[in-house]
C-alpha cells in the first residue's frame, strides 16, 4: 500500500484552493453580468415608459384583470381580492421591517453579525432606490376607480415589487449558504423568488400600478439584491 507523502498532500492542498478560487471568481463574473443585465433591462423599460410606448399594453393588462364595464371590480371570486391584498402588505414597508428586524436578531444570536449587516443594508439600499427612482420619474397611477388599496406615492417603480425582491432574494441568498445541501438552497432561493413574484402580481391585480411599474422594481431590486449578495 503506497502512503501520501508530503508533498502529494500539498498538491492536493493547492488544487482544492485553486478549485474554490476559480468556483469564486467565476460566481463573481456571472453574478456582475446579472447585474448589468437586470439594470440594462430597467433601463429600456424605463426609456420605454417615459415615452409612452408601454400605455396601450399596461392598459390593456389592467382592464383584462378587470370584469367587462367594472373597473374597481377585479376578476375572479371575491377571496381571490382579499388574498391578493393579504399578500400585496408582504412588500410594504412594515411588514419587511419586522421581518428584516426578527432574521436580523436571529443572524445576530447564532453569531452571523455579516450576515445581518447585509440584510439591513440592503433593506435600507432598497427603501432609498425605491424613494429616489419615485420621485425621479414621477409617473402617475392608474386611475383611482381601478384601486382596490390605498397608496400614497407616485407609481414607478413599484415599490413594493423592488421592496420584496431587495429583501426576501437577499435573505434567500444569505440562507442558502448556511447549508451545503443542495435542496435546501434550491428551496429558499424558491421561497423568495416566488414571494416576490406574488407581491409583484398583486400589486397590478389591485390596480394599484401598471405592469411595467413591478417589472422595473423586480428589475433594480434584483439587481440590488445581487450586489449585496456579491459583496458580502
Amino acid at each position: 500500500m503506497v502512503t501520501p507523502t508530503r508533498k502529494d498532500a500539498a498538491l492536493r492542498h493547492r488544487l482544492t484552493a485553486l478549485g474554490a478560487w476559480v468556483k469564486r471568481e467565476t460566481a463573481m463574473a456571472v453574478g456582475l453580468l446579472l447585474v448589468a443585465v437586470l439594470i440594462t433591462g430597467f433601463l429600456m423599460v424605463a426609456d420605454e415608459v417615459m415615452e409612452g410606448e408601454t400605455a396601450a399594453l399596461d392598459a390593456a393588462v389592467l382592464d383584462l384583470l378587470r370584469r367587462a364595464g367594472e373597473p374597481h371590480t377585479p376578476v375572479g371570486p371575491e377571496w381571490l381580492t382579499i388574498a391578493a391584498a393579504d399578500l400585496t402588505a408582504l412588500g410594504s414597508i412594515a411588514v419587511l421591517g419586522v421581518v428584516v428586524l426578527i432574521v436580523g436578531g436571529l443572524f445576530l444570536s447564532i453569531g452571523k453579525p455579516r450576515q445581518a449587516t447585509v440584510l439591513v443594508a440592503a433593506s435600507a439600499g432598497a427603501v432609498a432606490w425605491s424613494q429616489g427612482l419615485k420621485a425621479l420619474f414621477d409617473r402617475p397611477r392608474p386611475e383611482a376607480v381601478y384601486h382596490v388599496v390605498e397608496v400614497v406615492n407616485a407609481s414607478f417603480p413599484s415599490g413594493h415589487a423592488m421592496l420584496s425582491a431587495g429583501v426576501y432574494l437577499t435573505l434567500g441568498a444569505l440562507v442558502s449558504r448556511f447549508s451545503t445541501r443542495r435542496r435546501v438552497r434550491v428551496f429558499a432561493l424558491t421561497a423568495a423568488i416566488s414571494l416576490t413574484f406574488l407581491v409583484g402580481v398583486s400589486r397590478v391585480f389591485l390596480g394599484v400600478h401598471w405592469p411595467t411599474d413591478v417589472l422595473a422594481g423586480w428589475s433594480v431590486g434584483a439587481a440590488w439584491a445581487l450586489a449585496c449578495w456579491l459583496a458580502e
